[in-house]
């Protein structure tokens, strides 16, 4: 029996899946969290085989617990409504074994959880095919998180002292993300990265 932890904040959506999972004779359905601060403990408590984790969670993403479930040796896949070449990348980084979107049918998650617990990758075909187009993430770390703060349209002087960093290193940021994303302004180019999920 492959023992599986879902992590879903639409309750709707958690519920379906586990019920569909559930009629597969080999899948257990053993978890179920809708806050992504919560995947980690439940996992620990659980010890599932398989996480399906969304990446949009209430508190911590999906990605970021990719990395420590696959760490603690559980096989890790992706399921998301939002297939984006970024995602995908850092779900691979993390450790991931698998990247699915959300409308395929059911029996091909759980074929895909089968060759996940058997080894394999298993990543959306057309997926794969737009991360290759798309190419890796320019962004470094601090223009990531600083693109991202800026999401909300605040002032230079409020992203300085909400990252605890000096005004003119926070234009110098702005401007480099803008340059590597070839965008006009700080707004189109967080619009960009977080379209391709390098935020």
């Amino acid at each position: 029996m492959i023992r599986v932890l879902i992590a879903e904040d639409q309750g709707m959506m958690r519920d379906a899946l586990a019920l569909l999972l559930g009629m597969e004779d080999d899948l257990e359905v053993v978890a179920q969290v809708a806050d992504g601060d919560e995947i980690v403990a439940s996992a620990t408590a659980v010890r599932p085989d398989v996480a399906l984790l969304d990446i949009e969670l209430p508190g911590r993403s999906g990605l970021d617990a990719a990395a420590d479930l696959h760490r603690a040796g559980i096989v890790v896949l992706i399921l998301t409504t939002f297939g984006r070449p970024g995602y995908l990348r850092r779900a691979m980084e993390a450790g991931a074994a698998g990247f699915l979107v959300k409308d395929a049918p059911v029996e091909e998650l759980a074929g895909a959880i089968r060759r996940a617990v058997a080894g394999e990758r298993v990543v959306d075909p057309a997926l794969a095919a737009a991360a290759l187009h798309a190419g890796h993430n320019p962004l470094t770390d601090r223009e990531r998180e600083v693109l991202s703060a800026a999401l909300d349209g605040s002032t230079i002087a409020d992203l300085a002292v909400r990252l605890h960093l000096s005004e003119s290193t926070v234009r110098n940021h702005l401007s480099s993300a803008i340059g590597k994303t070839h965008t006009r302004n700080r707004i189109e180019a967080a619009r960009l990265a977080r379209h391709n999920g390098w935020l």
